[in-house]
C-alpha cells in the first residue's frame, strides 16, 4: 500500500504549534521528507536539547537527521536567514533541497515594504515577504529566484518531482504550512488584516506543486487561547491579557508569549469556535492538534496521559470534537515538543507506526 502525504495547517492566526507537530512526526515517527512553505515572516519553534529554537526558513523536520528537507517553489527566501540556518544545522546539499523557482527577498524589498506603511496599517512584520510576492505577480523581470543565486546552486532541486518520487516509493512526507486560516489572503474574515498568501491546505499543496490526490490526511493545529501579533494587526475576538490566563490557570510564574520574528508581546484571546469552524470547512482536517491545555489549568502542564488531564479540560476536548466532527488526536500540554499527548488509537495510519514497530 502506497504511503501518503500529510499536510499540517493552522486554524487560527498563526503561532498554533505547527512546527511542534511537524517536529513530532519527524522525530517520533521518522518521516522521511519534510517540506516547508511560506517565508521568513513567520517562525516555527521546536525543541532541541531541551531548548526552544526558532526556525524561519528550514523545515521543523530538521530535528531528525534522517529527514530530507525541502523548501517549496512557493517559498520566499531571505538569503541571510537561510544561510545562517544552513550553517547552524550544518545542512549539506544531500539533506536540503531548494526549489529552483523559490523567490528571493531582496534587501531593498524590506525597506520598500516598510515605506508602504504595512506595519502601521495592518501590523505586518515588514520582512519584505509581501513586496516579494507582489514583484513575483507583476513579472517585471526584477525578481530573483533561487536558481539565480550562486550560493544556492548546490541545493537546487525540483521539489515537486522530488516529493512525488518520495510518495511513489512509499516514503513518509509532511508538508509544513505557515501562519493560520485567519490570516489567509483569500479566506480570512478579517481582510485586509491578512498575510500576502493563502494559508489553507490547498494553498500549501499549490506552493509545493502536488495534487490533492496524493494527500490522505490534514492535521489542523489550534490553540486553547489564540494569539495575534502586536500592534494594529486586526480583530482578535474576546481579547484578554496574559495576566488573566495566569490567574485562571494557576500558573505559579508569569506567562507571556512573544512573536518569533519581531519579538513583540503577542495579543491573546479566548477560544473562538466560529473561526475554527470556518477553518474546518476550508481545510477538511482528518485530525486536530489542540495546543495549550496547560493554559486551562497548570495541573495539565507536561501531562502525557489523557486520563490525567483535569475533568474540565477533558470535557472541553470531548465537546470540541462533537462541535467540529473531527478527532483531536494530539493535545499539547506545554511549549516543548515532548509535552504532547498522542490520541491516535484506532485512527493510527499505516505510515504512522512507532519507531519500534518500524524496526520490527
Amino acid at each position: 500500500m502506497m504511503m501518503s502525504i500529510v499536510v499540517v495547517v493552522g486554524g487560527q492566526f498563526g503561532g498554533e504549534g505547527k512546527g511542534k507537530i511537524t517536529a513530532y512526526l519527524c522525530h517520533e515517527f521518522e518521516f522521511d521528507v519534510a517540506v516547508r512553505c511560506g517565508g521568513p515572516n513567520s517562525g516555527h519553534t521546536i525543541t532541541i536539547n531541551d531548548k526552544q529554537v526558532v526556525l524561519r526558513q528550514v523545515p521543523a523536520g530538521v530535528v531528525n537527521p534522517n529527514t530530507k528537507l525541502f523548501l517549496a517553489a512557493g517559498c520566499l527566501i531571505d538569503l541571510n536567514v537561510l544561510l545562517e540556518e544552513i550553517k547552524s544545522f550544518d545542512l549539506p546539499p544531500d539533506r536540503l533541497g531548494i526549489d529552483y523557482n523559490a523567490a528571493i527577498i531582496d534587501t531593498k524589498y524590506v525597506q520598500e515594504e516598510k515605506n508602504t506603511g504595512l506595519g502601521v496599517r495592518i501590523g505586518s512584520t515588514c520582512t519584505g515577504t509581501g513586496i516579494t510576492v507582489a514583484k513575483r505577480v507583476l513579472r517585471g523581470g526584477e525578481l530573483k529566484q533561487a536558481k539565480d543565486i550562486p550560493e544556492l546552486k548546490p541545493y537546487l532541486a525540483d521539489v515537486s518531482e522530488e516529493v512525488m518520487a518520495s510518495y511513489l516509493t512509499e516514503k513518509r512526507v509532511v508538508i509544513e504550512g505557515t501562519q493560520g486560516f485567519g490570516l489567509s489572503l483569500y479566506h480570512s474574515p478579517y481582510y485586509p488584516y491578512a498575510t500576502s498568501r493563502d494559508t489553507t491546505a490547498s494553498g500549501f499543496l499549490s506552493e509545493v506543486g502536488i495534487s490533492p490526490r496524493a494527500v490522505s490526511d490534514v492535521i489542523m493545529v489550534i490553540r486553547t487561547f489564540p494569539i495575534r501579533v502586536a500592534g494594529n494587526s486586526g480583530p482578535l475576538p474576546k481579547e484578554i491579557c496574559w495576566e488573566t490566563i495566569q490567574r485562571e490557570s494557576g500558573y505559579p510564574y508569569r506567562i507571556q508569549e512573544f512573536s518569533t520574528v519581531t519579538r513583540n508581546l503577542r495579543r491573546v484571546g479566548r477560544f473562538d469556535l466560529e473561526l475554527v469552524k470556518k477553518a474546518v470547512i476550508a481545510n477538511m482536517p482528518t485530525h486536530i492538534a489542540l495546543m495549550g491545555v496547560d493554559y486551562f489549568n497548570y495541573e495539565n502542564k507536561g501531562v502525557k496521559d489523557f486520563n490525567k488531564l483535569t475533568k474540565k479540560t477533558k470535557e472541553f476536548i470531548c465537546g470540541l470534537e462533537r462541535e467540529l466532527g473531527v478527532k483531536i488526536s494530539f493535545v499539547g500540554t506545554g511549549p516543548k515538543d515532548y509535552e504532547l499527548i498522542e490520541r491516535l488509537e484506532s485512527y493510527r495510519w499505516n505510515w504512522f507506526e512507532t519507531k519500534q514497530e518500524r524496526i520490527k
